[in-house]
């Protein structure tokens, strides 16, 4: 029944995406602006479905950090609105020459940009990657088939309702987004299952999430892994600096997958920086736990196991490890990292470019928070996912990330001898 369900969707994803292939930019930008409209004119009823969620999460004993991620509020409407419309100002990327060069027996060929085909998300907790994949999918000309977690399962329902009205105002098939309306995880088997219909997968959400749609998959797969991220203090950092950028890496969101979890220390400025930093994270209420040697400085809390390096908590609870130089701190990363996104805090240039070329992620910053690994913020519009894959796409997964390329040859009656 529902292997049945969920090939209907897709299958009809797929016709839609031949059709849409005939739309131009200018139409495609209508139905972002449309529904960008529509978000600001259903604000209220939006807000009513998510506190549906929000109630159903209490219940459910979910984690505050993680209620927050589930939390749609005016700001977080009108952040889904500003993305819409900075999508529409963005060009598509559809189209694109990348290369071309003519042979000597004058056969023209270019190397092109176009669209992947449809594209599977799934997806937990956040409701507003309803809209970011929605809309960077069509801006891109790519259809797709959406599956939203259940914890979100009202706010992702009428979010897609927008969209499919925006479809149809604008003339275009309301499959170009589908929608899976069922949590259980055998809707999410059938969908990586699905082959047939769908060009790629996107799961973003926990780590039993990510293993069970890699394992399963038929369809290729682009994975949006845990955000297992660390920031190193180096012997030469400075120390203001250094506090202000780890207490906004774990505190200003720590239920989102670029918060840091992990915090190196260098030996030699651990005694000066962890009591100052000690302070901040008392007064945010953020659980330190910390190795052997951060114990000594900190005697008053609890003690890292090995299990903690390899956690990604998205909460208020950090672990601390202090390193003897630079060289453990990226032995440390590459060994217990995601590929997600690291950070050095140093004022010597030698070692900020040395933890830029060898430390093994999609992101890695010299003197900033973890916190600016976003579509969003790196100028994309938006995006669909933090990739950690190394292929197709690294890093936060924009209009480009979702496009393919084909070579187009034009001849003038050659043939082959």
């Amino acid at each position: 029944m529902i292997k049945e369900y969920v090939e209907n969707i897709c299958k009809k994803a797929k016709e839609a995406f031949f059709e849409l292939a005939k739309a131009d930019e200018k139409r495609i930008n209508d139905v972002l602006l449309e529904l960008a409209e529509l978000i600001d004119k259903k604000r209220e009823a939006i807000k009513q479905e998510n506190l549906k969620d929000m109630k159903n999460g209490e219940q459910n004993n979910l984690s505050s950090a993680l209620l927050d991620r589930l939390l749609l509020n005016d700001r977080r409407i009108d952040s889904m609105i500003e993305s819409l419309q900075m999508l529409v100002s963005l060009r598509s990327p559809v189209g694109e020459v990348i290369d071309g060069w003519v042979l000597e027996n004058a056969l023209k060929i270019e190397k092109v940009r176009v669209p992947i085909g449809v594209v599977g998300i799934i997806y937990e907790s956040r409701p507003n990657v309803t809209i970011d994949a929605a809309s960077l999918c069509l801006k891109s000309s790519n259809c797709a088939v959406l599956r939203g977690g259940k914890e979100a399962v009202n706010s992702n329902r009428i979010l897609s309702e927008l969209i499919k009205e925006a479809l149809r105002v604008n003339g275009l098939s309301e499959h170009c987004i589908g929608f899976i309306d069922k949590t259980d995880r055998e809707g999410v088997l059938h969908l990586a299952k699905a082959d047939k219909y769908i060009d790629v997968i996107v799961p973003r959400g926990g780590e039993g999430l990510i293993k069970f749609v890699s394992q399963n998959a038929t369809v290729s797969v682009i994975k949006h892994d845990k955000g297992l991220c660390h920031t190193f203090i180096d012997k030469d950092a400075d120390l203001d600096k250094a506090l202000n950028i780890a207490y906004n890496a774990k505190v200003q969101r720590p239920g989102v997958c670029n918060a840091m979890e992990t915090l190196l220390v260098h030996k030699d400025i651990a005694g000066a920086f962890l009591p100052e930093f000690y302070v901040l994270s008392k007064r945010a209420k953020v659980e330190l736990r910390g190795c052997r040697r951060t114990l000594e400085i900190l005697k008053d809390i609890k003690k890292a196991t090995e299990d903690d390096w390899n956690r990604e908590y998205l909460d208020l609870i950090l672990s601390i490890k202090i390193v003897d130089d630079l060289e453990e701190a990226i032995e440390h990363i590459n060994k217990y990292g995601s590929s997600h996104s690291e950070a050095i805090v140093t004022e010597n240039y030698s070692n900020a470019e040395d933890f830029l070329n060898r430390v093994d992620a999609s992101c890695v910053y010299v003197n900033a928070s973890t916190r600016f690994t976003d579509g969003g913020v790196f100028g994309m519009g938006a995006e669909i996912g933090i990739s950690t894959n190394k292929l197709h796409a690294r890093g936060p997964v924009g209009l480009k990330e979702l496009t393919t390329y084909k070579y187009k040859i034009r001849g003038s009656g050659q043939i082959r001898k």
